[in-house]
């Protein structure tokens, strides 16, 4: 029996950070002619001053970036979920074929979308005044340069872009929120610790994995990973021995997983994020599905595509920790 727990709350991307402050400094050196002269001073330098509209930052590449004291017109895709932490709306999100980031639309609905590759086309249609990219391999083979020709592109680089908690902060640094990106992960880091204890106490020592199924095949979140960073490191849930192996030699967020391997899954509870419920989810009726022992125990907790479970940052991560809560303490 899955219990299903469909709900939208409102992705896996934006965001929060020290505010920096603006400081302009001038000095003028005074001379005077031979003593007892009563010369004038020199008149004062007409060298330009630092620019209170603007700062000065290093990216994670290395640019130099001038970033707008307060951008009106942001793109920062596949990061929204951190602008949304922030309080702060950009000009378009990220998409993609099949949609958006569902679990953010209670932020960004009716907002127009940009494709998630970022023609230059589409960023110039909606003349930003910053552009904000995550990744390294989205600005090669010369893009960050025709990126930059529009609009000030500050990259955060793979490092921080991996870590959400350092994406928060440097995000929260480049937009001027740095205060409010502090208490956006202080405020998640008491409720990871708060959930966690309720969670030790209800399920001592119990596992816990999140499966997704897609197109007729199963995958298993990493343990260090994605939402799986959110159940293991977090929250302290007990990982699976399958989830564990199947981890190590992944690579990705999501790793494949077979029937056969599924039905050894020594989860006690199972998250089930279904994207083929359009469809029917046939691989549901299979006999090796049902031979889970979660599943004929009915310890399945059931989520839509359009879930956190997929995503990672502060609002999905602090979605699922809600997730949790309803579905095993209660």
């Amino acid at each position: 029996m899955v219990k299903s727990k469909l709900k939208v709350p409102a992705l896996l991307l934006s965001i929060a950070f020290m505010s920096m402050l603006l400081a302009a400094c001038g000095s003028g050196n005074h001379s005077n002619t031979a003593a007892g002269n009563d010369a004038s001073p020199p008149p004062a330098s007409t060298a330009p001053a630092a620019s209170p509209a603007q700062t000065k930052m290093t990216d994670g590449l290395g640019h130099e970036v001038e970033v707008p004291a307060d951008p009106q017109r942001i793109i920062a895709s596949y990061l929204e979920d951190y602008l949304v932490a922030l309080g702060v709306k950009p000009v378009a999100q990220w998409s993609v074929a099949n949609g958006t980031q569902e679990y953010l639309q209670d932020s960004l609905k009716d907002l127009p979308t940009i494709p998630y590759d970022l023609p230059l086309e589409a960023v110039t249609s909606f003349d930003p005044d910053l552009l904000i990219i995550g990744s390294n391999s989205a600005v090669e083979g010369g893009k960050y340069d025709q990126y930059a020709k529009i609009a000030p592109t500050f990259v955060l680089g793979d490092e921080v872009n991996n870590d959400w908690r350092k994406a928060l902060l440097k995000i929260g640094e480049v937009l001027h929120k740095s205060d409010e990106a502090q208490k956006v992960l202080d405020d998640y880091e008491k409720k990871a610790a708060d959930a966690k204890a309720k969670l030790e106490a209800a399920i001592p020592g119990k596992s816990v994995a999140a499966v997704w199924l897609v197109q007729g095949k199963f995958y298993v979140v990493s343990d260090k990973l994605s939402s799986g960073a959110v159940l293991y490191k977090d929250l302290g849930l007990k990982a699976p021995e399958v989830v564990k192996e199947i981890s190590a030699s992944g690579a990705g967020n999501w790793n494949a997983i077979s029937l056969e391997k599924l039905a050894d899954l020594d989860a006690d509870y199972l998250i089930l994020v279904n994207s083929d419920k359009d469809s029917g989810s046939a691989a549901l009726n299979d006999a090796l599905w049902k031979s889970v022992p979660a599943v004929k125990n009915g310890n399945v907790f059931e989520y839509p595509k359009s879930s956190s479970w997929l995503y990672y940052g502060p609002v999905a991560s602090s979605q699922m920790v809600d997730n949790l809560l309803k579905d095993i303490v209660k």
